[in-house]
């Protein structure tokens, strides 16, 4: 545009082979390859659905589902995000928090990676909505770090993950979460509930075993 109001008349692809030929570069916003590679890794993604229903698993520690439920309590909310081992009906890992941040589910993942009682968590398969959480680049590679397998349900298909689901349902019928007046009562409460699920609850699906029992049943079995 410079050079026309000059009276040059040169089109852009020749001022592009001057540049070339004599190693001219424009300093002025050059185009940052490193930008385009960051932009790139931090996409959000989704993933093919590899659970597909088969919720009926016999393999301890090889399938899990995870979500996250809302609890109000006295007014507030706070977010509950867990993981259960399909096998087992196990919740192997869960947490709580007042905010729906990254955090929330990257700490549910080390609660998973502490739990001593799996012995390999490599090739095991995570299957998740496609909810923010579960598509951010942080949670992708904090899978992909444990060697787990990512496996996502199809858009607008809750059912797609209904074992998770169904256990939320039990959970809200059988805790009096509104009652709390704190966090930390919540928190408690949450706890307590979740040690007598995997310890003290039977199940007509798991032989009428608790949780834990079963897993040591099939543990036993192989």
């Amino acid at each position: 545009m410079k050079l026309l109001d000059r009276g040059v008349i040169m089109n852009h692809k020749k001022i592009q082979r001057i540049k070339r030929k004599y190693g001219l570069i424009t300093k002025i916003r050059r185009r940052n390859p490193y930008k385009a590679i960051m932009k790139k890794t931090a996409e959000h993604r989704t993933f093919e659905n590899m659970l597909a229903r088969k919720f009926k698993q016999e393999k301890v520690s090889k399938v899990f589902s995870t979500d996250i439920t809302y609890l109000s309590y006295n007014g507030r909310m706070a977010y509950l995000s867990a993981v259960k081992d399909l096998a087992t009906k196990e919740i192997v890992a869960w947490n709580l928090s007042m905010q729906i941040n990254m955090d929330l589910v990257l700490e549910t993942l080390e609660k998973l990676k502490k739990n001593t009682s799996i012995l390999s968590l490599k090739d095991a398969l995570i299957h998740s909505d496609q909810g923010f959480h579960y598509t951010n680049p942080l949670y992708i590679c904090s899978v992909k770090e444990m060697g787990m397998i990512q496996s996502m349900s199809r858009k607008g298909n809750c059912i797609d993950n209904a074992p998770i689901e169904s256990f939320f349902g039990h959970f809200k019928d059988e805790v009096d979460y509104r009652s709390c007046k704190t966090f930390e009562e919540l928190k408690t409460m949450v706890d307590e509930y979740m040690e007598y699920y995997n310890n003290q609850r039977h199940q007509w699906d798991i032989q009428k075993m608790t949780p834990v029992e079963y897993r040591n049943h099939l543990l036993l079995s192989v």
